[in-house]
């Protein structure tokens, strides 16, 4: 599997090309327990029905990339989005990419389109936050009874080479008190991109009006509720979240967009 040196150590990712540098790349932000292999066929599926490049990568500490070397502090999000992430796009020479995101990964591409100054072609958000709720605490902390009490370690640890340090990392930072005044919608404002957001009526992780506080700050933004659909909407509802997904391209860029006639396999480099 590839890796990249950014910052504090190696960065794994992987990228599907579609035979065409001119058509769009997609660069996808994995969720608070999330990395590359999590993200399952996804990324291949969404490089089919969009015809695009698409690009997915383990942020440190999770996956196959280096261990995180401090704790979380209540910016890391900010230090991704702003640091991280902008390290990551100049060693891979990806331009005015479109973000997904999923969860922590959808607040990591909405700060870093409203508050790093770069080109960004559009952002993709599945569940992401913009204030904390007590709906996200709650499941939270029922996450690390899960993780000490079931086999969540268990299966966590198939994907990560640090497992305990991936969860405590994510879990105390967001159970610690200070995290309760965490909030990016300063940023939205100052997001210029086409936005497409979704979120299931039924996730355990946030409600509704993190999509709708989106809606109100940012100026082209698009939004779909998914029914019988919890946390993971590219999970419970594929299906739904590639149409619109494709549909809201088309709409875009289909002007600009080179189509491609074919995918190289997962995992192969362009």
């Amino acid at each position: 599997m590839p890796c990249v040196t950014i910052g504090s150590g190696r960065i794994e990712y992987e990228r599907i090309a579609c035979g065409d540098s001119r058509a769009p790349t997609f660069v996808m932000l994995h969720e608070g327990l999330g990395s590359v292999a999590m993200w399952r066929d996804f990324p291949t599926q969404l490089a089919s029905a969009t015809r695009s490049n698409v690009v997915v990568y383990s942020r440190h500490g999770y996956g196959r990339s280096a261990p995180l070397r401090t704790p979380h502090a209540v910016s890391y999000m900010h230090d991704e989005a702003l640091v991280a992430l902008p390290q990551f796009l100049d060693a891979l020479q990806i331009e005015n990419p479109i973000l997904l995101g999923h969860s922590d990964g959808g607040s990591i591409a909405l700060i870093h389109a409203g508050g790093s100054g770069r080109e960004v072609a559009g952002i993709v958000v599945l569940a992401p936050h913009v204030f904390v709720e007590d709906l996200s605490i709650s499941s939270i902390a029922a996450a690390k009874v899960a993780y000490e009490t079931t086999s969540l370690r268990e299966r966590l640890a198939r994907y990560h080479d640090d497992v305990d340090g991936m969860f405590r990392g994510w879990n105390d930072i967001w159970l610690h008190p200070e995290f309760r005044l965490w909030n990016i919608e300063g940023y939205l404002p100052r997001i210029t991109c086409p936005v497409l957001a979704m979120q299931g009526d039924d996730d355990e992780y946030g409600s509704i009006e993190q999509i709708h506080r989106i809606a109100r700050a940012v100026r082209d933004v698009e939004w779909l509720s998914l029914a019988n659909c919890r946390h993971s909407p590219h999970r419970d509802q594929p299906e739904q979240v590639l149409a619109t997904l494709t549909r809201w391209m088309e709409h875009r860029y289909a002007a600009g967009a080179a189509r491609c006639s074919a995918l190289a396999p997962f995992g192969e480099r362009a």
